[in-house]
């Protein structure tokens, strides 16, 4: 399938960027069905993310731990209410700072918090433990005050790692992810599926599949749609997008060259195993 999708039906299950992978899967000659499968929300109180900001005002962290940008957004828009947005990150500026990859670190960049370490691709958190580790002669880990930024679920695989290490990890949820208002593009879309009427779907996070598999369960198919999914090509963004799919016993197809949604397009479209190709 070297030259494109060739008028085949993509399944894209992204929220945020949902105008931009349509319009993507129609450059490489696809139809594509967008079924946004998430909201990133506030939480019901912003008392977690001031209680984090104090923290790091304080001094009361030897190491603040980023893993979104969107994380850091929520960070800034609760001290902002409260009105210590300045003083925050003034203090993000003399803090120990670590990223999990490109995203936090941009949104770090712009607000000129220097990144004491970031995590290389694909920026799960092995690759980010790996840092710290080789970084362990400069500053180990043990006895250090940690706090971790965290998104919708908790990734309780990093959180151990730290614990293990010897850290002392304090955990903070800044926002959270819900099942989109409309479910019904997800409806139609676990239909679309079940019926063959899709030959690929790409999957840009793990919840992604977890609220898909929900919505399915909820219309009484969700077997039929693990079935049917064993004949679609799943293009996965990266290992914890796949590990997620494994975990439902779903197994992905691909993963791209590198965790980008224009490379998961792009390398979708030149597979030769598509389903009529």
């Amino acid at each position: 399938m070297a030259d494109g999708f060739d008028n085949r039906t993509v399944l894209a299950l992204e929220s945020r960027r949902a105008r931009q992978i349509a319009s993507l899967i129609e450059t490489f000659g696809g139809r594509p069905i967008v079924a946004p499968a998430m909201r990133e929300v506030a939480r019901e109180s912003d008392d977690d993310a001031l209680a984090l900001a104090e923290g790091i005002i304080a001094g009361r962290f030897d190491a603040v731990i980023f893993l979104t940008g969107v994380g850091i957004h929520a960070l800034l828009d609760a001290t902002a209410r409260a009105g210590s947005r300045a003083p925050l990150v003034d203090a993000l500026r003399r803090t120990r700072i670590i990223a999990r990859g490109p995203k936090p670190a941009g949104v770090l960049r712009e607000l000129s918090v220097p990144v004491w370490a970031n995590a290389p691709e694909p920026n799960t958190w092995r690759e980010l433990m790996a840092t710290l580790e080789a970084r362990a002669a400069e500053w180990p880990l043990a006895g250090k005050r940690i706090a971790v930024q965290e998104y919708g679920v908790p990734n309780t695989d990093l959180l151990d790692a730290l614990q293990g290490a010897g850290a002392i990890v304090t955990a903070v949820p800044t926002y959270q992810w819900a099942m989109p208002d409309d479910l019904e593009p997800l409806r139609e879309a676990v239909r679309a599926v079940v019926d063959g009427r899709v030959d690929v779907m790409l999957v840009t996070s793990g919840i992604q599949i977890v609220h898909f598999l929900k919505v399915a369960a909820e219309m009484g198919l969700e077997a039929d749609l693990k079935a049917a999914l064993g004949r679609v090509v799943i293009g996965s963004i990266g290992p914890s997008s796949s590990a997620e799919l494994r975990r439902h016993d779903l197994e992905p197809s691909f993963e791209p060259s590198h965790p980008k949604m224009g490379l998961l397009v792009t390398e979708a479209a030149q597979l030769r195993d598509v389903p009529g190709a």
